[in-house]
């Protein structure tokens, strides 16, 4: 059976617009998810890579752990990101990475943010609206899917007849060939709850797959002096210990970014996964994936449980510690 599904960029209406921006402009309302829908479209976008930057700078809204990481020499050299995302719609958003005020669509701001965290990664982008498979690179390889694919609730992940697209990137992910990360979505329910009678089959269909991973989003980033909590919109990992098993959390501080949403939690472990890779170079998806969630660290939550951070805030310090990982 063939389920119409359609796709949903998760951070188009969490994306806040400088008031001069915004008067130009239909408001939105911010508990409003905003969807980027799309056919089958042929012809795919070849999205230009901004050129990278001769310095880098460790900006306010990442962790502290990215830039002692960049000190010791790991910035996701050898290890491929490819953002699959929006990049021909007409929908853009403001927003600020602490480079200066952009408009810019979807994936131009997670490819950008992937970028950031991971400046040495070689970043391919792949528009979500061809529905043709995703190519893996030779070498590491990184997948960031910032967006969900949505049908009416009800039905078994073995009557979705998937297109090309995800059908390749749900193999990838079952055979471990690559890391996949998820953004868990902005609908303050458990990774497969229902939604406005809708659910999200792209994560029933990821769930128990060994490199597969769900993030969630915290409002802030997390210390023990200062713990972090479930941002408000984010959904959280539920009681499937499947799922608990393989959800990450990180702070997206859209205060200062003015962009909020779990599409701006999974570059953030699309950046980290790289950055493991460039460090230890002969590890396996799999094995970076699991170096990633057995790292996580929970004393810097507020109120940890497992049902709603998974296995709790991923830790770039914890994950690069170890000599080796198996």
């Amino acid at each position: 059976m063939s389920v119409s599904l359609w796709k949903f960029g998760f951070a188009a209406a969490l994306a806040l617009l400088p008031a001069s921006m915004a008067a130009a402009q239909e408001a939105l309302d911010a508990d409003e998810m905003a969807a980027l829908c799309y056919g089958g479209g042929s012809i795919c976008v070849s999205a230009k890579i901004p050129a990278a930057r001769s310095t880098q700078a460790v900006q306010s809204w990442m962790s502290p752990d990215v830039g002692a990481a960049w000190a010791a020499g790991y910035k996701g050299k050898g290890v491929t990101i490819t953002i699959v995302d929006d990049f021909s719609s007409s929908s853009r958003f403001s927003g600020n990475f602490g480079i200066g005020t952009q408009y810019q669509r979807h994936g131009e701001w997670t490819r950008e943010e992937a970028s950031m965290i991971a400046p040495a990664a070689t970043i391919r982008s792949k528009d979500f609206s061809t529905g043709s498979a995703v190519s893996l690179a030779s070498g590491r390889n990184v997948l960031n899917l910032s967006y969900g694919m949505y049908a009416s609730a009800g039905y078994s992940v073995n009557q979705i007849g998937w297109a090309p697209e995800e059908s390749s990137i749900i193999s990838y992910a079952t055979k471990g060939s690559a890391i996949v990360s998820k953004a868990a979505g902005n609908d303050s329910v458990a990774i497969g709850g229902v939604t406005g009678g809708e659910q999200d089959y792209l994560d029933l269909a990821l769930i128990g797959k060994p490199t597969a991973i769900f993030v969630g989003a915290l409002s802030t980033n997390g210390t023990t002096s200062s713990k972090a909590e479930l941002a408000w919109y984010s959904n959280y990992a539920g009681s499937n210990t499947a799922v608990q098993s393989h959800f990450l959390v990180v702070g997206v501080e859209g205060n200062k970014t003015g962009l909020y949403g779990t599409s701006f939690a999974a570059p953030i472990i699309s950046g980290y996964a790289a950055i493991i890779g460039s460090k230890f170079t002969s590890a396996t998806p799999v094995q970076i994936t699991n170096d990633l969630l057995n790292t996580a660290r929970t004393d810097t939550l507020v109120n940890y449980d497992a049902s709603i951070y998974g296995k709790g805030e991923a830790s770039l310090s914890r994950a690069l510690a170890p000599v080796a990982i198996h």
